[in-house]
């Protein structure tokens, strides 16, 4: 099986932890090195300790919006999509012209997306 994502690193922000872990296996299944974080706090964290080429960022991690990793992973130049059940005019100003990956989406939807991070 070709694996397009190999020597990539992706952070995963989801705190769904059945969704994180399909995320996890179709990332790793396409060759990603994948870490997660379930908490605002973890995934700033893990920025700030390691390097990664992109990042899925659920919007709302246990009722707390995840802006200030969006912050975070904006100033560090990390392509990131939100993956969210929220419309995309449905993000905060600033963060509008990110890309938006719809809940519930298809294992190719978010194969499509993350290849357009690692594109960019």
């Amino acid at each position: 099986m070709d694996k397009p994502f190999a020597g990539r690193r992706v952070l995963v922000v989801e705190d769904e932890m059945m969704l994180l872990m399909l995320i996890e296996d179709v990332l790793a299944d396409h060759g990603a090195t994948v870490t997660a974080a379930a908490t605002v706090e973890q995934a700033i964290a893990l920025i700030a300790m390691q390097v990664f080429d992109a990042a899925t960022l659920d919007l709302n991690l246990d009722g707390n919006q995840s802006y200030p990793v969006a912050d975070t992973l904006a100033a560090c130049g990390v392509p990131f999509v939100f993956s969210t059940g929220y419309h995309q005019d449905g993000l905060r100003d600033g963060y509008r012209d990110r890309p938006v990956l719809r809940k519930p989406f298809k294992q190719l939807d978010l194969v499509d997306s993350v290849t357009r991070l690692l594109s960019c």
